[in-house]
Parts: C-alpha cells; sequence; structure tokens
C-alpha cells in the first residue's frame, strides 16, 4: 500500500495558541492594572547600563552547594548546563554612583559604612542582598525593562573561564577523615591573604572573553541562587536536598554563601568559606516575552504578602 503523507502543521496553527495567550494576557493585565508599577515609573533621564550579551551555549561545571557522601565532605559533581537564549547581564557591576541615585528616589537604603563614598566609576559595596533586589526594582521601574540578580548558573555562563573551580580532589571518608579537613584549612588560609582589599575602579581587574569586566576582581557578587545541602549515593544520585532560602551564594575569585542580610561579608555572616573581601553585584536582563508579566505577577504577590 502507498504510504500516506502526514498532513502539514500549519505555521498559523503553532502560532494561534501563543499569539491568543499573549491577547488574552493582555486584556486581564490592562483590566487589574498589573503593569501600572512597571510603566508609570519610565525615567527617561535613566539610561539602561552598558550589557554584553552571552550567546547559546552548553557547558559543563562544578555544581553549586556543600555535598556529603556517607556522612563525609566530597567535591560537589561536575555537571551539564545548557544556555537555551541569549543571556544579557550588565558588563560592570553597579557603581557606587548608580546605587546612590537609587537612595537619593527613596527607592534604596543607604548602606552605613563603605568605601569610596560620592565616588564615580567604583564598584557599590557593602550592600545585602535585599539591597541588591531593591535597586533591581527601581532599575526595571526606571527603564521598563526588567531586570534581575543573576542566578547561579547564569553567572556561571557569564563568567567563562573566569568561573572558580572550587573541588579540593579529595573527599572525605572514613579511612582518613582528617585529609580533607586539611586540604580545606590550606585553601582557606592563602584565600585570606589578600593583596588589597580596597574596591578598585570598574575595569582594573580586565575582561574574560565574552567582554564582562571584573569577574576575578575583589568583589563578590549576589546571585539569586538559594545554598543547598545535598546528600548523594554512592553513584552520585541525590538522595536528599535540603535548601537553605535565607542564604544566597555570591560569586567571585571563590563561591561563597552569605546570609541575606548581610552587608560586611568580615562581619561573620559567611555560611561557608572564608568571606569574600567585598559585597557588590550586577544584573542581568530578562528579555523573555512574558518577563513583564512575570515581573508585575511577582511583585503583586509580594504586596500582597
Amino acid at each position: 500500500m502507498p504510504n500516506k503523507k502526514k498532513p502539514a502543521v500549519s505555521l498559523l496553527s503553532i502560532a494561534a495558541p501563543a499569539v491568543l495567550l499573549a491577547a488574552i494576557t493582555g486584556v486581564l493585565s490592562a483590566k487589574v492594572g498589573l503593569f501600572d508599577d512597571l510603566k508609570d515609573g519610565v525615567d527617561l533621564a535613566v539610561r539602561p547600563p552598558v550589557t554584553v550579551t552571552i550567546a547559546p551555549r552548553q557547558m559543563s561545571y562544578r555544581a553549586e552547594g556543600h555535598f556529603l557522601k556517607n556522612g563525609f565532605a566530597v567535591d560537589a559533581p561536575i555537571v551539564v548546563a545548557v544556555l537555551e537564549g541569549p543571556l544579557e547581564i550588565m558588563k560592570y557591576q553597579v557603581t557606587r554612583e548608580d546605587f546612590e541615585r537609587c537612595v537619593a528616589d527613596g527607592a534604596c537604603q543607604q548602606p552605613e559604612g563603605g568605601h569610596s563614598p560620592g565616588l564615580s566609576g567604583v564598584p557599590m559595596t557593602e550592600v545585602n542582598y535585599t539591597d541588591a533586589t531593591d535597586y533591581a526594582a527601581w532599575l526595571t521601574r526606571k527603564t521598563g525593562e526588567v531586570w534581575r540578580l543573576p542566578t547561579d548558573q547564569q553567572w556561571a555562563f557569564a563568567a567563562g573561564s573566569k568561573f572558580p573551580d572550587d573541588a579540593l580532589g579529595i573527599d572525605g571518608s572514613k579511612d582518613n577523615p582528617a585529609l580533607r579537613w586539611l586540604a580545606d584549612y590550606e585553601r582557606e588560609a592563602s584565600r585570606q591573604r589578600a593583596k588589597n582589599p580596597l574596591p578598585q575602579p570598574s575595569g582594573a581587574f580586565g575582561e574574560n572573553e565574552y567582554g564582562v569586566a571584573d569577574l576575578g576582581g575583589n568583589v563578590w557578587e549576589w546571585t539569586e541562587t538559594c545554598h543547598r545541602r545535598v546528600t548523594i549515593g554512592e553513584g552520585g544520585e541525590v538522595l536528599k536536598e535540603q535548601p537553605a532560602c535565607g542564604i544566597f551564594v555570591v560569586n567571585g575569585k571563590h563561591r561563597a554563601s552569605m546570609s541575606f542580610f548581610i552587608r560586611d561579608p568580615k562581619s561573620g555572616g559567611c555560611a561557608v568559606g572564608v568571606p569574600p573581601d567585598n559585597l557588590g553585584f550586577r544584573l542581568v536582563r530578562d528579555g523573555r516575552w512574558y518577563s513583564g508579566f512575570l515581573y508585575a505577577f511577582e511583585r503583586r504577590l509580594q504586596g500582597a504578602g
């Protein structure tokens, strides 16, 4: 019998549901004023930051978290991650001058202390997770574009060859549990000998292969990824995972995990490893077609809470 041809799938049949969903979303949003917070504060005087676009690709990197096997600490596994769409991230960290504009608008809190107050071109430091997300919300309102903290994985994609591998190469075991502890102690001791912990002007630490600046400098950056404790089996399978969402991953010369309210990392708020020299941040622009709706919905939920 002759093979029957399968009916061709028309472009209209694929596009129609998406168009219909967008139309319904637009109507409902207009009815309840869902986008009012996003559109009412747009200020043409606030220019969007300089960004770098990371092309979609696949990479292998060491997973975030504190991993345990048979009750002993082990190196986190290497995992494969896929960046499915372009990632637009700020070329430089948010500067003190940028942050002070948010403070002047009453949308951000002025941290006490800090380095080089009033100077332009120096990264804003001594900011906690809430300060960073307040700034992201302010920049979103001022530009009409959705800005967020990057996830740990997004930061890794943007960092490229600058992304640190924190593996010790020695897993804890009942045969010699002290070996990993000694290796960790030696590494942490070497990390504490920083040459100059004072923040330097933007661009002082150079760029990576994608044009993202200062990834290897002395300002660690907040991400929106929660720290986690993971128990794995003999084959590396995850047996139990306990997220700790009051503690967030910060990335720089090495990974660290900080309590969300900490502004001075040397004050004892580092949950894992040697404290960073300084805490700052950079943002990613959320270019997904539904990002405005998602942002507005999240803001409404936060307001309702």
